[in-house]
């Protein structure tokens, strides 16, 4: 009975969260849907290390303390009932037979979250890239959930392709239907979305070599939930009855022991309660007691090891002159909203959900712009498409306050960077064509981009031109000026991080 209600819970809480992923977009009117960044106000390793990395009490109530006082009485309940990459654990271990024989390696999560820790208390958050709710929304926004869009696409394309009418109209009747539950507006596209899927899908893979090998040796909000859970009231037992005959052992997702009564792990234990329904004797309950705990025995020199790897990471991050310069690299502009670099870094934890927001697709994740530390953060590519003018769904999905919640009109007033021009590819200035697109689809109310009437020469007669000129202090930089620029490859116009309202040093002109 145990094990039908756990299988019933993790059914719910998955479905809960591919459908608020789904809702994670535009509703229309600058509306969104019910966001999926809930999952991420209740993970405690981010509330954690965010309280720690930016040394604020802001947001000192979350839903991440109920997880975790729920935890301290429950056990790592959330882990065997309610994650949503434990359930595809689960269901990627039924792919195969894994072995039975254990690594033995659970100590490596708990020495991660060490580092970790560490690192938030130098101010680096890092654990974005490993928490399992930031990396699995972040895999499925950047990678997954556009592949399988694509994958539609090219599935539809191919029926149409065919030209049989009745298929055709079975197609049609189908397609409009995914359209309207399943599939996005516009399918987006991002860079390093190979590299991000490969990542996830060999994740999920190691479940072929042990089941929940992430949540066994990996996992470092499995690790902070296993050390909150040591004296949960809620406990495992093993009464006279029990002949040893490791069945329950044997059907253990993650290696807690549960066969002996001195050797469980009460940090490993899931309360997945399958050593309860599979006991042939009934030996086996699960109850509220007090049990006993076989302990987590790191090591002292294990445990400095992993504190001071954690806190050496962050100078060796910072070193290069990318890292945390902002405006090192002129190619790095931020989403309206982003605070200055150095807090937006202590932040952000790489969840991708503003990327998936983008009207535009604009949104891309970071490879080194701002250093190995803002790897997979955001970053507008105007060519792939621009800030929208009225949009501020980024700073309403983000989970972190990394990207400020503005309003249109405070929007109106942010600059995330400047647009210039470049005379040798612009066609008025270097081959007297008349163009003025820039201009014609700049969104300020006044113009940022102005035309000035000059008299160009062409095949060796005089033409009227109009010549572009960006003004300095109406110019926004939402690159929409880029993205429609018609010459091909490199734009004529630009958009660069310079004049970016978040920093007071990334200026054209200083003083």
């Amino acid at each position: 009975m145990p094990g039908k209600l756990r299988k019933a819970s993790q059914a719910f809480f998955l479905l809960l969260f591919f459908y608020l992923f789904l809702q994670t977009e535009s509703k229309g009117a600058n509306e969104l849907g019910y966001p999926v960044r809930i999952f991420l106000d209740a993970d405690p390793l981010l509330y954690l290390t965010t309280l720690l990395s930016t040394r604020s009490l802001e947001n000192v109530w979350s839903i991440a303390l109920i997880v975790a006082i729920a935890t301290v009485f429950l056990g790592r309940v959330f882990c065997g009932w309610i994650c949503p990459l434990g359930t595809l654990h689960d269901l990627a271990g039924k792919l195969g037979r894994p072995r039975r024989r254990t690594l033995g390696w659970f100590r490596l999560k708990y020495l991660l979250l060490l580092g970790l820790t560490a690192s938030s208390l130098f101010t680096l958050q890092a654990a974005g890239l490993f928490d399992p709710l930031s990396l699995l929304i972040r895999s499925l926004a950047i990678s997954i959930y556009p592949a399988f869009q694509h994958a539609v696409s090219a599935f539809f394309d191919t029926v149409y392709a065919w030209q049989v009418p009745l298929l055709t109209d079975a197609s049609e009747a189908v397609y409009g239907l995914l359209k309207k539950t399943l599939l996005s507006f516009r399918p987006p596209r991002f860079n390093q979305a190979f590299f991000v899927g490969l990542i996830f899908l060999g994740i999920l893979g190691l479940n072929l070599v042990e089941r929940r090998f992430w949540c066994r040796y990996l996992c470092p909000l499995g690790a902070l939930l296993g050390l909150l859970s040591r004296r949960a009231v809620l406990k495992r037992s093993v009464s006279e009855g029990c002949d040893g005959c490791g069945v329950c052992t044997a059907a253990c997702p993650v290696g807690a022991g549960p066969g002996t009564k001195e050797g469980w792990k009460a940090s490993e234990c899931i309360a997945c309660m399958k050593c309860d329904d599979l006991c042939p004797t009934g030996a086996v309950r699960f109850g509220f007691s007090a049990g006993k705990d076989s302990g987590i025995d790191l090591g002292r020199r294990r445990v400095v090891a992993s504190l001071a790897a954690g806190a050496a990471a962050v100078p060796l991050l910072r070193v290069t002159p990318l890292a945390g310069a902002g405006a090192a690299d002129p190619t790095l502009i931020r989403p309206p909203g982003a605070l200055p670099e150095p807090d937006f870094l202590r932040r952000c934890v790489k969840c991708g959900e503003c990327m998936k927001v983008c009207l535009t697709g604009g949104l891309q994740p970071a490879l080194l712009e701002a250093g190995l530390e803002g790897l997979w953060t955001p970053l507008l590519v105007p060519r792939i498409g621009c800030c929208e003018y009225r949009c501020t769904l980024c700073g309403q999905v983000c989970p972190t306050g990394a990207i400020e919640k503005l309003d249109p009109e405070q929007k109106a007033n942010v600059k995330i960077g400047l647009a210039m021009i470049d005379p040798g590819r612009c066609l008025p200035y270097a081959h007297g064509i008349p163009c003025s697109v820039c201009e014609e689809v700049c969104p300020t109310p006044q113009k940022a981009i102005r035309l000035e009437e000059t008299v160009g020469n062409r095949d060796g007669k005089e033409v009227a031109l109009r010549r572009p000129r960006v003004d300095l202090e109406r110019c926004i930089g939402c690159g929409i000026c880029e993205m429609k620029c018609p010459v091909l490859g490199r734009p004529a116009i630009a958009v660069t991080s310079l004049g970016e309202t978040r920093s007071k040093d990334n200026r054209l002109l200083l003083g």
